[in-house]
């Protein structure tokens, strides 16, 4: 098969090695200069995609366009209107995930229940929002303007470190353009989410649960990161499908829709409160699934397309993924770095440094070790990118504490200068979520 992947970030690129190491032709379009050294000489990177599509689409029902981002939604429907074979959310994806204020309108479209959201353009209407109705808001960024470390929960029950944060946002703010964000109000409980496959047409009978770890420290301290670690199962999820993703198929089937789309949410006593979509698939989350799957990538990408199978089998248990970072990260590196390794006098640790293992690593480690920003030099794997992302390691088990002991047996192997990682993924599930879960029902 031939697989077109489109992005800024190279962001499926684990998928992409193991695509063409399976022997499929693989090509990817990485649209930020200063990420083109992530993966070089592991993957074939091509500067216009555009002169890339009658390659794809010569490979007829073999011919398959991934996009890795969101906010190309309206390329995707067109691709799609001219006969490609796409894997995107489309128009209806870009909107669902991009303007959170219209995902929690589709979600009440749909009949689900959400907290209150309120949309903004500018600073002195949302402090004088708050200081009219006082509680506990979460403050995002609509878009990808801005990285999660941005966002902010807030902590205090009458807002007022929220209204501080934002006064600090309104006096720093520049240029012409508004700012545009969400103030929801905060939902105590346990943090879930609900993943699923979708083909145009309907579900694909595949539903994963996930736990996502987002703050950079053990014990949910500091930054929040774009996640640092996650827990997933694809058992016991149907209860929850019913009442959160389900309801959204209606919606997906008339946009047409092709892909992986996840709800977040928070349950407690009071029920189910969803947060924000996903409309693409997760980073580091599709690298974790890949530990429970009993069939190929290509399989996954072929059947959502081709919609002639609805089963992806997966295996039963829990999968634990624990992502290895290197400085800057959660931040990007400079920007006058062009991402090749070459221009890292500011953090030499990013880029160019190499990756050691404290032994040779078997064909099961191979399975597990996902990598993300790195790139082979001189036939040695060195980091690489612009973030300081450079692995997730993976473990999986039918209990959640010997997928923990296989991930952080893996995450110990790897070698590299000023490496940081989180060491209780999944530890929260174990003393606590588990047991609220069950006790209300949503969990056998």
């Amino acid at each position: 098969m031939r697989f077109l992947g489109i992005g800024d970030w190279n962001d499926l690129g684990d998928m992409y090695l193991r695509m063409a190491a399976s022997g499929h032709q693989v090509r990817v379009h990485i649209g930020d200069p200063r990420a083109h050294g992530i993966m070089a000489g592991m993957v074939e990177r091509v500067d216009d995609w555009r002169a890339c599509l009658p390659w794809i689409r010569e490979a007829g029902r073999d011919g398959i366009i991934v996009f890795e981002d969101a906010k190309s939604g309206a390329l995707h429907d067109r691709l799609r209107s001219e006969g490609y074979q796409v894997i995107g959310g489309g128009s209806l994806g870009a909107q669902l995930e991009g303007d959170r204020a219209s995902g929690q309108q589709a979600m009440r479209a749909a009949g689900l229940r959400t907290a209150a959201v309120h949309a903004f353009q500018d600073y002195d209407q949302a402090i004088a929002f708050i200081r009219a109705s006082p509680g506990r808001y979460v403050y995002k960024f609509n878009g990808d303007r801005f990285p999660s470390t941005h966002n902010y929960v807030g902590e205090l029950p009458d807002g007022s470190d929220v209204i501080s944060l934002l006064d600090h946002y309104r006096r720093s703010w520049r240029g012409s353009d508004r700012p545009s964000f969400i103030l929801m109000q905060h939902v105590e409980g346990v943090e879930i989410g609900v993943g699923a496959y979708f083909n145009g047409e309907a579900f694909l009978d595949a539903v994963c649960l996930d736990w996502e770890h987002k703050r950079f420290f053990p014990g949910d301290l500091g930054e929040l990161t774009g996640e640092m670690g996650t827990l997933v199962t694809y058992r016991g999820s149907q209860r929850l499908f019913e009442a959160t993703l389900a309801p959204m198929q209606p919606m997906l089937r008339a946009a047409g829709y092709c892909g992986y789309i996840n709800l977040n949410t928070i349950v407690n006593d009071a029920g189910i409160w969803p947060l924000e979509f996903t409309c693409r698939f997760g980073y580091p989350g599709f690298a974790i699934l890949d530990a429970l799957h009993d069939v190929s990538w290509a399989e996954i990408l072929a059947r959502l397309v081709h919609r002639d199978a609805v089963a992806i089998p997966t295996r039963p248990g829990w999968a634990v993924g624990v992502v290895l970072t290197v400085p800057p990260f959660p931040r990007f590196a400079p920007a006058s770095d062009d991402g090749d390794g070459e221009d890292a006098d500011e953090d030499p640790t990013a880029r160019g440094l190499p990756i050691s293992f404290r032994r040779p690593l078997d064909a099961e480690d191979n399975r597990n070790l996902h990598l993300a920003e790195v790139a082979m030099r001189d036939n040695r794997l060195v980091t690489s990118g612009v973030l300081g992302y450079l692995m997730v390691a993976t473990g999986s088990g039918d209990t959640v504490e010997r997928a923990q002991e296989r991930a952080y047996a893996l995450a110990r192997t790897v070698v590299v200068p000023n490496l940081r990682y989180r060491d209780d993924i999944g530890r929260r599930f174990v003393a606590r979520d588990q047991a609220t879960l069950r006790r209300l029902g949503w969990l056998p």
